[in-house]
């Protein structure tokens, strides 16, 4: 490979400020940081995303041609999904071959005027490709590197091809999800990408601020993140258990073993709630409340373990109210008691509540879902956690392939239109 300072100047490029979301100019906590993707569907792009929503300039390498394979996943219409316009919003989209040697060259040069790279390739693909943490440290010797995958980067199973499925079955969570006459099930959402993709985030920001403090580090300031270890992580004293008592904890049809009572309870308009009535105080609130008082002030029922031996009679009692009452009626006496309850939520239910609203988590953007049509207002999920005085913003949704490569590429590495056509033409980008 060439070096990469044959492709443009490696003098660090000034973050260009993101736009204000609204008249208050307000910076956002990570402006001024600008961060490498090199991955695919959820796991690095999760962890991206949380930095990008609080002003990182992400710069989102892709396959030219194809893109992040994140596009065609979950769509009745269009070319792109939401799922990706969900996930890569507020990054720039930049096309790129990593197989071939000019594209690495552009990679290292990016690198170079980066802060963070984040990554999620099975061990050992970026080392083939010549960008490893070496090869990404000598190009920008205070570089970040954020690296996820299924098994983490060392270990006899680092070879294994590893997706969230996989992980949240070997960390544990799947056995003890379901009903327990039935087979394991997965959970509705990438639970383990997301895991890992907050746990790399945590990677990035630690390592920053340890950097910034002028903390020593020896050798490449590296985060292995391995997605089966952020699911384990959940799992709380499942190991622990074991060892203590001997308890292989199975599935409980939803709810925690031995926290009783608690679960989602019927209604009688075919809804459901779901309530946690597991600490003492709870416990006797939620008794008095749907009218067993007695047992609400019954001492023996003041230990965890004395509930959890009566939990079908006491989700009896429970379920016995709630199928008397609407979802509604139900959540608003409970909570009025100051017991933890709320409705089980569908998406549709989701986009009328005025709590949503309020806080900020349904925000509209301008999306074309189908190519060459007028753009449509799609609502993507707010940005987590609030800070107050220093927000993050929802500034664009998840752009379209290539969009910034040409201003990325121009801006960043100096590279004029003649170099930037004659790339196209070769296709690395």
């Amino acid at each position: 490979m060439t070096a990469p300072s044959t492709v443009g100047t490696s003098t660090r490029a000034p973050v260009t400020p993101v736009p204000p979301h609204s008249a208050e100019d307000r910076p956002l906590p990570l402006e001024g940081i600008r961060v490498l993707e090199l991955g695919n569907f959820i796991a690095a792009p999760f962890a991206t995303r949380v930095l990008a929503d609080f002003g990182a300039q992400v710069i989102k390498i892709e396959r030219p041609d194809t893109g992040d394979e994140l596009r065609g996943w979950r769509r009745s219409r269009g070319t792109t999904s939401m799922m990706f316009r969900t996930i890569a919003r507020n990054k720039h989209s930049v096309t790129l071959d990593l197989r071939v040697d000019e594209g690495r060259d552009i990679a290292l040069a990016l690198a170079a005027q980066c802060d963070v790279v984040v990554e999620n390739f099975r061990p050992g693909t970026l080392e083939r490709w010549g960008l490893g943490p070496d090869a990404l440290t000598k190009a920008a010797p205070d570089l970040v590197i954020v690296r996820i995958s299924g098994y983490g980067q060392t270990g006899p199973y680092r070879d294994r091809a590893g997706f969230g499925g996989v992980a949240e079955a070997f960390g544990g969570l799947r056995h003890v999800t379901g009903y327990p006459d039935r087979e394991p099930v997965r959970p509705a959402a990438p639970v383990g990408d997301s895991l890992a993709g907050l746990y790399g985030a945590i990677s990035a920001l630690m390592l920053l601020l340890g950097k910034a403090r002028g903390q020593a580090h020896s050798g490449p300031r590296v985060a292995d993140v391995a997605l089966y270890e952020s699911v384990f992580m959940t799992m709380e004293s499942l190991i622990a258990d074991y060892d203590a008592y001997g308890t292989v904890r199975e599935r409980t049809a939803g709810n925690l073993p031995g926290v009783v009572p608690s679960g989602s309870y019927p209604t009688a308009d075919g809804q459901a709630v779901m309530i946690g009535g597991n600490s003492r105080g709870v416990f006797s609130r939620l008794m008095t409340a749907v009218g067993r008082p007695d047992l609400g002030d019954n001492p023996a029922l003041a230990d965890g373990n004395a509930r959890a031996e009566r939990e079908p009679e006491l989700n009896g009692i429970i379920r016995e109210w709630t199928g008397r009452h609407t979802a509604a009626e139900a959540v608003a006496e409970l909570s009025e008691a100051g017991v933890p309850a709320g409705p089980v939520y569908d998406a549709q239910a989701i986009t009328h509540d005025a709590h949503y609203r309020a806080r900020g988590m349904l925000v509209p953007v301008k999306v074309a879902v189908e190519d060459g049509q007028e753009a449509e207002e799609i609502r993507l999920p707010g940005v987590v956690p609030r800070i107050e005085g220093a927000p993050g913003q929802l500034r664009w949704a998840g752009p379209d392939l290539g969009e910034h490569t040409d201003d990325i590429l121009g801006t960043l590495l100096g590279l004029d239109a003649q170099r930037l056509a004659g790339l196209r033409d070769r296709k690395v980008i």
